[in-house]
């Protein structure tokens, strides 16, 4: 069952977010205040696939007004090519054209060929004709 992502889902998504090879955790943004900051600025745009009591998938998505932005998508390794990753997909597309949002982006590692191969399988598209920067802005946020 796919549903809103909450603060109180942290200890089991974190899990299943660590658990995932490829994933990249960041020490405050991915902290429980961190998520929880997250969730109050994009409620209705993270969501969780949840199977008895379980949580088996997980996507974040915020958006500035303009462009979203996909970050920890997550399926547990023993539940992935079963669509799950799709459908929470489509739940973000739905809640983004609800908000009146119409372009989304990610950054995947490049050495994360299951997440590459994931999102090309799902339409999207890898630029070539751009740069990406990053900017620390807190030496804590390692």
């Amino acid at each position: 069952m796919i549903r809103l992502m909450s603060v109180k889902d942290y200890e089991k998504v974190y899990a299943l977010w660590t658990g995932t090879k490829g994933m990249g955790m960041r020490s405050l943004d991915d902290s429980q205040e961190g998520i929880k900051k997250f969730l109050n600025r994009n409620p209705n745009t993270c969501f969780v696939y949840e199977e008895e009591g379980s949580i088996i998938g997980c996507i974040l998505c915020g958006h500035d007004g303009r462009r979203a932005y996909i970050y920890h998508a997550a399926v547990a390794e023993n539940y992935r090519r079963k669509g799950i990753g799709s459908l929470l997909l489509k739940q973000v597309y739905d809640s983004l054209e609800k908000e009146g949002i119409n372009k989304a982006a990610l950054v995947v590692f490049s050495n994360n060929t299951i997440g590459n191969s994931f999102w090309k399988n799902q339409g999207w598209e890898k630029r070539e004709d751009l740069n990406y920067y990053n900017k620390v802005i807190n030496p804590e946020n390692k």
